[in-house]
C-alpha cells in the first residue's frame, strides 16, 4: 500500500533552465502532454534537490531522511475536464538515498535510480555534481547566489519566474512499465526563490540525450532554501502509447 502524503524541507533546491526548440521537446512527451510554451520556447531543466526531515505527515521530524536527488523536467500542460492543466514531465529521475531507489514507485510516487552525488556548498558558491549508477547521466553545475536579476530569454524578471515554477508543482514521472506516469504535487505555503549566476551547467541529458543536439540553450538558473513543503500523492496518469525510461 502506497503512502499518500510525505512532509519534509527543501534545504536545497537548484533549478538549472534551459530554453528547447518547441518541436524537438514536444516529440519527447506522451500523450496527452505538450509542451508549456514561454516567448515561443519550451522550458526544461535540472532540479537538484537536497531534502531534509523526510517522513509521513505522522512520524516525528528527527525520524526524517535527509537525501540528495535530482529531475530532469520539461514544463508541460494537457487538457482536463476543469481546463488546462500545467504541471512538469520527469523524464528521469535520480538519487544518492538507498531508500528513496527501494521506496520510490513503490511506497510513494516516484521511481529513483541511484546516483553518486558530490556536493560543496558554502553562502557564496554552490557545486553539485552526481552520476548515475546505471552509467547513463553525469550533471555538473556550479552556480554563485546574486543580489540581482542576470537576465534571461524566457523570463523578464524573478517574479514572473517564480510564478512560472510556483504554478507548475504536479509532476508526472516515467515508470519502468512505461503504460503510465506516476503524479506528485509538491505544496510550498512559503515559496521563495533567489537569482544565480551559473558558472557552468553540463548535463549528459541535454548535450547527448534524447534532445537533438543544439535544441537546448542554458537560459538561467534559480535557488530555493530552507522552504518546508508537503508531497502528495496524485492519481497515475494513464498513456495511449507506452513510453520508456529515458
Amino acid at each position: 500500500m502506497r503512502l499518500t502524503s510525505l512532509t519534509g524541507v527543501v534545504e536545497r533546491r537548484l533549478l538549472v533552465n534551459y530554453r528547447v526548440d518547441a518541436d524537438a521537446a514536444a516529440r519527447l512527451l506522451p500523450a496527452p502532454l505538450r509542451p508549456q510554451l514561454v516567448r515561443g520556447w519550451a522550458v526544461a531543466g535540472i532540479c537538484l534537490l537536497r531534502l531534509g526531515s523526510t517522513r509521513p505527515r505522522w512520524s516525528p521530524a528527527p525520524l526524517g531522511l535527509r537525501s540528495e536527488n535530482a529531475a530532469h523536467r520539461i514544463a508541460v500542460e494537457w487538457d482536463a475536464p476543469t481546463g488546462v492543466v500545467r504541471g512538469v514531465y520527469i523524464g528521469r529521475r535520480d538519487t544518492g538515498s538507498r531508500l528513496n531507489a527501494v521506496a520510490g514507485g513503490r511506497l510513494f510516487p516516484g521511481e529513483h535510480p541511484r546516483a553518486l552525488f558530490d556536493v560543496r556548498e558554502s553562502d557564496s558558491d554552490l557545486r553539485v555534481a552526481y552520476a548515475s549508477a546505471d552509467g547513463d547521466t553525469k550533471v555538473e553545475v556550479h552556480a554563485r547566489p546574486l543580489n540581482h536579476w542576470p537576465g534571461s530569454e524566457l523570463f523578464m524578471d524573478i517574479d514572473e519566474a517564480s510564478a512560472f515554477f510556483r504554478d507548475g508543482c504536479d509532476g508526472y514521472s516515467v515508470t519502468k512499465e512505461g503504460r503510465h506516469l506516476d503524479g506528485l504535487r509538491m505544496c510550498a505555503d512559503a515559496w521563495r526563490v533567489e537569482p544565480v549566476k551559473v558558472v557552468r551547467a553540463r548535463s549528459s541529458y541535454f548535450e547527448n540525450g534524447p534532445l537533438p543536439a543544439g535544441s537546448a540553450t542554458l537560459d538561467g538558473a534559480l535557488l530555493m532554501r530552507d522552504v518546508p513543503v508537503r508531497w502528495q500523492a496524485l492519481p497515475p496518469m494513464w498513456l495511449d502509447t507506452p513510453t520508456l525510461v529515458a
